[in-house]
C-alpha cells in the first residue's frame, strides 16, 4: 500500500526582515528557515517584539521580506503580481486575529460569507456553506446575532468560521486567545486542533 505523500504548505528560505527607524535598522526576522506540512498544527510562542507578527505577515502574505523567499503550496510568493496575491490571500489564507476583527454592522451569517462572495460564489452556495461553517464552530443558532451581541468567545469562533470559508490550505492565528479568558481561550485551541485533524487543514498560531 503506497504510503501518501504530504507536501509542504508552506516553506521559508533564509528568510530576513529589517525594518528601518530613524537612523537605525531592526532586524526583526534573521534567516528564518522551515517547513509546514499539510494538516499539520504549529504554535509560536515567544514574548512580544520577538517577530511573530512579522512572520505571520510574511507567511500571509500581507508584507515581503528584506532578503530570503518564501513559498505557499511551492509557488515563490515574491514571483506574483498584485491580482495574484489577492487571490492567494482570498483562496488559500485563512486569517484569525486576537482582536477578531468582525464587522460590527454585519450578523454572524454575513461576517463568514463575506469571503465567499468576494471569491464569487453564488448566493445559494455561500449561504448553505456559511451555515455549515457556524454549525462546526457550534454558532448556528446565533446566525443572525451582530458581534455586539456575542461574547467574546462566539465572537471569535464566528472569526473561525469566518477563516474557514473559501477551504484555505492555511490558517493563520495570531494571538487568537489574546482577549479571552483562560477557559474560552482553551475552548478555541481544542476547536482548532479538532478543525486541522478533520479538515486536513494546516494551523500556524503565535502566543
Amino acid at each position: 500500500m503506497d504510503r501518501e505523500i504530504v507536501h509542504n504548505v508552506v516553506r521559508l528560505s533564509e528568510v530576513t526582515k529589517v525594518f528601518k527607524m530613524g537612523g537605525l535598522q531592526v532586524e526583526a526576522l534573521k534567516g528564518i528557515d522551515f517547513a509546514i506540512k499539510a494538516g499539520e498544527y504549529l504554535s509560536i510562542m515567544g514574548p512580544s517584539g520577538s517577530g511573530k507578527s512579522t512572520l505571520f505577515n510574511m507567511i500571509g502574505a500581507l508584507d515581503k521580506p528584506t532578503t530570503g523567499r518564501v513559498f505557499i503550496d511551492e509557488v515563490d510568493v515574491a514571483q506574483l503580481d498584485a491580482y495574484e496575491l489577492a487571490w492567494l490571500r482570498c483562496r488559500k489564507i485563512g486569517y484569525i486575529f486576537q482582536t477578531f476583527n468582525l464587522i460590527q454592522v454585519m450578523t454572524a451569517i454575513e461576517n463568514v460569507t463575506l469571503p465567499m462572495i468576494f471569491a464569487g460564489m453564488s448566493r445559494d452556495e455561500y449561504l448553505e456553506k456559511g451555515m455549515e461553517l457556524l454549525r462546526l464552530v457550534g454558532l448556528a443558532e446565533r446566525y443572525h446575532h451582530k458581534p455586539s451581541e456575542l461574547s467574546g468567545g462566539q465572537q471569535q469562533r464566528v472569526a473561525v468560521a469566518r477563516a474557514l470559508a473559501n477551504d484555505p490550505a492555511i490558517i493563520l492565528a495570531d494571538e487568537p486567545t489574546g482577549n479571552l479568558d483562560l477557559t474560552t481561550g482553551e475552548e478555541i485551541i481544542s476547536l482548532l486542533k479538532q478543525l486541522s485533524t478533520e479538515r486536513k487543514v494546516t494551523i500556524l498560531s503565535a502566543t
